[in-house]
């Protein structure tokens, strides 16, 4: 059984009846430049859901979220855990390539941005799916300061901040868990409202970016540049993505409205 599933099974008795809980986010897209709908009831999104997940805090924490971001948005965005795509143990390059590699096909992603210092491998995942345009959220339930000391820029180093398609959610980790919190109630129930009510602002961030226009690019430039992503982590990664496998993977982004082709 999968870490998901157990996670949705502890909270199966703590579902909707609860009047604290948030409700679902219904917030509607846009058509983009394309002309393709983007409506919530024809099309759902992978998300490539990174962060920390070297404690069971964090694993299950990340499940957590992933399960409650899937039922809340009605399965418009279901996430895709490293942890479950990993090994305990004999951690190889072969893990680093199936990650990237799930970055790249993923339509979107979240990146836990956690931490006095953020987690290298999140950052380095980051930059690669910024390399591909894919559109990003990230979170931070960290409350402490951080970054550059200065208060109206983001709460992490300067480096990871500014780059397009990029949404950032701040939530104040205790402040949620304070106010979901109800006198005599139970952990459970108590879990159950604060991921309700985090996983709508994530959705909120989620359906914001995705509306973003793509960067524009050639539609050659767009080959070249997934070919090369493919090329550059070396250690064996290309043998994980064929050229088809990568062309098959453009033209689904494109026909989401995730990337965007204009001829020269």
């Amino acid at each position: 059984m999968g870490t998901r599933t157990k996670a949705k099974g502890a909270l199966m008795n703590t579902q909707t009846n609860n009047s604290n809980s948030a409700p679902t986010s219904n917030r509607n897209v846009n058509d983009n430049d394309n002309g393709t709908a983007l409506d919530n009831e024809r099309q759902s999104f992978s998300i490539y859901l990174a962060g920390d997940l070297w404690t069971h805090k964090d694993l299950i924490g990340n499940a957590l979220l992933a399960e409650y971001i899937d039922e809340v948005s009605g399965g418009r965005y279901k996430c895709v855990l490293p942890q479950d795509l990993e090994e305990p143990v004999d951690r190889t390059v072969d893990i680093r390539n199936v990650d990237l590699k799930h970055v790249m096909t993923s339509d979107m992603a979240i990146f836990n941005f956690d931490g006095a210092n953020l987690d290298a491998g999140t950052v380095v995942e980051f930059i690669y799916a910024k390399m591909l345009d894919i559109p990003c959220v990230l979170l931070r339930t960290d409350f402490r300061s951080a970054g550059e000391g200065n208060q109206d820029q983001d709460p992490w180093n300067l480096m990871a901040s500014h780059w397009p398609r990029s949404k950032v959610v701040k939530l104040h980790g205790m402040a949620e868990y304070q106010s979901s919190k109800g006198a005599d109630q139970s952990i459970r129930r108590t879990l159950d409202t604060m991921y309700r009510k985090m996983s709508v602002q994530i959705i909120d961030g989620l359906d914001a970016v995705r509306a973003e226009t793509p960067l524009v690019a050639e539609g050659s430039r767009l080959s070249t540049i997934f070919d090369w992503a493919v090329e550059c982590p070396g250690a064996g990664y290309d043998k994980h993505l064929s050229k088809q496998d990568v062309q098959a993977l453009i033209a689904t982004k494109l026909a989401k409205g995730l990337l965007r082709s204009e001829k020269a």
